[in-house]
């Protein structure tokens, strides 16, 4: 089941642990509890503090629970967790073995004084490059606080819950039984989440820091990239996203990223973390711009309100605030969004085996989702409002190959329909006759591109007819002293290379701005 690297690796890895653990294996006569103690297995042999134990009473099988022994603390997997969930595994061994986790104390002491019993439930794919963050977040969540309790559940190992709980995007988490949220979340969220008074001490906390030389709203590549370049000219620099890492957290395979052949988002997200932290740079995550406040007067700092309350000054600003998929905005999108309507078909395209969807978009995003859906549900209809497909043509090629997709060219999007619960139907219209079709099917994935997160800003930079900010070639905007970068700019072609030249750009450019503005007065000390 691990190749010779694969078991190298993680012997490595379990040189780590501190505690011993067991791997207490809930299973039947099935194939897949085999598979499962077979990976177990392959588990103990990398490390003598490792122990598999076969009596586990838990009532979804094959699962098993990694705890720790002689306590209350453990995680449990009602699944095969290899793919992208095999990261999530292997933290968990080691935290589990008491290995400490990578986050501040703080945030730890918040953890620990979370008020318990609660169980929480997280349905999630192996195929899912989103999901990993939320396991491993109530993973941890659940081994410092042992009054928290988490499973993570592969879905197309127990397709009748799926079925039961309407369960039709990942991630999907339950606590005690009823829905709790939908989709990537960090443990910061998390915690906001159950600890309520977290956010107006996270805003009393904001208030009282001190100026930024600079300030990067933004944690995709073009801020990191901006609060990089801004650090390394030894000014004070703060960085402040909802999320770091930002639209590369949802993308899966990069292959165009110079002289890296093959990464996947989630990884190239952390490396950027990694690489911020490594500088003096405050970061301030789970935290979203909600207004840019101008500079009352020349040499006055610029202020960027947070949705918490807080308000950071800076004396310059990057804006980088990226992008987010793109609505079709027609009726019964939103009603049944994470019930049918979906953004994201490696997440949730198991969710569908065996079923019949519609893909819209005929770029290559739409046609990549299409072929890739292709392999699991019985039938893709692909609808592209042009008369044409814009994807490459080698993308073509390959959908041209596939058997169970059809293409509908100059059509037109109009309903999603459903009967309340979940999608049915889609009705769209054929541009050229102007006949209305309906489509019988169980999903529908968006791939229509892109919207600028810059809703925000209007009325303080300019912005394009497209809700872009402006830019001139320095990445400076419409108002002294604050840039912009990235994927809600004017810069054409949304790539994450060009994004981290946008973001580097508009530091230096910046930090030209700041040295030719008069010093200003620091406070004693």
């Amino acid at each position: 089941m691990l190749d010779a690297d694969l078991q190298g690796q993680l012997k490595t890895y379990l040189e780590l642990l501190r505690q011993p653990i067991e791997l207490v294996a809930s299973v039947d006569d099935g194939a897949k509890s085999a598979e499962l103690l077979e990976l177990l297995d392959a588990i103990a042999a990398a490390s003598p503090r490792v122990a598999v134990r076969r009596d586990g009473q838990a009532a979804r099988r094959p699962s098993f629970r990694i705890a720790r022994v002689g306590s209350e603390v453990g995680v449990e997997f009602a699944a095969i967790p290899l793919g992208h969930e095999f990261t999530s595994l292997v933290l968990a061994l080691l935290q589990v073995g008491g290995h400490p986790p990578k986050i501040d104390d703080a945030l730890v002491e918040r953890i620990r004084g979370l008020r318990g019993p609660l169980q929480f439930e997280t349905f999630m794919s192996l195929s899912c490059h989103s999901c990993p963050d939320t396991v491993q977040a109530l993973n941890l969540i659940s081994v410092l606080n042992p009054a928290i309790r988490h499973v993570a559940i592969d879905g197309a190992l127990f397709p009748d819950e799926v079925e039961q709980r309407q369960v039709m995007a990942v991630p999907s988490v339950f606590v005690d039984g009823q829905p709790f949220d939908q989709g990537r979340m960090s443990v910061e969220q998390i915690v906001a989440r159950l600890d309520t008074g977290a956010a107006q001490r996270d805003a009393e906390r904001l208030a009282t820091l001190a100026p930024f030389d600079l300030l990067v709203v933004g944690g995709g590549p073009a801020g990191a990239a901006a609060a990089i370049y801004a650090a390394r000219k030894g000014i004070r620099t703060g960085l402040v996203a909802e999320r770091l890492g930002g639209q590369v957290l949802d993308t899966v395979a990069i292959e165009n990223f110079i002289s890296v052949p093959y990464t996947e988002g989630p990884q190239l997200a952390a490396a950027l973390e990694q690489h911020l932290r490594s500088y003096e740079v405050e970061l301030i995550g789970g935290q979203r711009a909600a207004r840019l406040l101008p500079a009352a007067a020349s040499g006055d700092t610029v202020g960027v309100e947070l949705a918490s309350g807080a308000t950071l000054h800076a004396r310059s600003v990057v804006l980088a605030p990226g992008a987010r998929w793109r609505n079709m905005n027609v009726p019964g999108e939103q009603e049944y969004r994470n019930r049918g309507v979906t953004y994201c078909p490696h997440c949730d395209g198991p969710l569908f085996k065996g079923k019949r969807v519609a893909v819209i978009g005929g770029g290559n995003s739409g046609v990549e989702a299409a072929i890739d859906l292709a392999g699991i549900v019985a039938q893709v209809t692909l609808l592209e409002f042009d008369t044409r497909l814009r994807a490459d043509a080698v993308l073509q090629r390959k959908l041209a190959t596939l058997p169970n997709v059809r293409v509908l060219l100059g059509a037109q999007t109009t309903e999603v329909l459903g009967d309340g619960s979940r999608v049915t139907a889609l009705a769209y219209t054929d541009r050229a006759s102007g006949d209305a079709h309906r489509v019988e099917l169980d999903g529908v994935f968006v791939q229509i591109g892109l919207l600028p997160n810059a809703e925000w800003l209007q009325g303080t930079v300019q912005l394009s007819p497209r809700g872009e900010i402006e830019v001139d070639a320095r990445g400076q905007t419409s108002l002294d002293g604050v840039f912009a970068a990235g994927d809600a700019t004017t810069t054409p072609f949304k790539q994450i290379v060009i994004a981290m030249g946008d973001g580097a750009k508009a530091a230096l450019a910046a930090f030209d701005h700041l040295i030719r503005l008069p010093v200003p007065q620091r406070e004693a000390a």
